[in-house]
């Protein structure tokens, strides 16, 4: 079934969009999710939890990719359940991303600083844009779906140590990207 077909299920208040987006992107969000939380248990939940979010949300939202709507879903569910385990001391899996990304990233805003934030995310547009289609892809894949740098290893025919160095080049690349736009690290 086409994504149209999905949103239009949703709409109807039929609850054979759940079925339909858990058959065409269930495995997807369930990696995505195992990925944030190294916890199939806790993936799952996430899952069902953005099907009942995706229910709540449409109407009125209508998004224009159903896939990017339903990833954008579980990887929040996901990293807001990452951060209710690591409150209670039990936190890993995206913990070592944050760290890595610690260093070129600032600390959350406050809330008074919500235009910096979207300044930030503009900056972040900017610098992925000047950026090879394999960097980008590279740099998604680790710090947006969370993938092991094994498994990135894997995917470019390259040895891990080999994945972590281009990694490390990016961060340094976008640290000094973002200092150039003014940003405060």
């Amino acid at each position: 079934m086409d994504d149209c077909a999905i949103v239009a299920l949703y709409w109807a208040r039929d609850e054979a969009a759940i079925a339909a987006s858990d058959e065409k992107y269930g495995g997807l969000c369930r990696q995505l999710s195992r990925q944030i939380l190294a916890s199939p248990e806790d993936a799952e939940e996430c899952v069902n939890d953005t099907w009942g979010r995706a229910w709540t949300t449409m109407p009125p939202q209508r998004p224009a990719s159903l896939r990017a709507y339903l990833l954008r879903i579980v990887r929040n569910v996901s990293i807001d359940r990452w951060r209710a385990r690591r409150s209670q001391k039990r936190g890993d899996g995206a913990e070592a991303l944050s760290l890595e990304l610690e260093s070129c990233i600032p600390p959350a805003p406050s809330a008074e600083a919500a235009w910096e934030q979207r300044e930030l995310a503009a900056a972040l547009d900017r610098w992925l844009a000047g950026r090879t289609d394999g960097e980008r892809a590279l740099f998604l894949r680790r710090y947006w779906f969370g993938e092991p740098v094994a498994q990135l290893a894997r995917a470019w025919g390259l040895r891990p140590n080999a994945v972590s160095q281009r990694l490390r080049r990016l961060r340094e690349s976008l640290r000094t990207f973002l200092e150039s736009e003014g940003v405060v690290l």
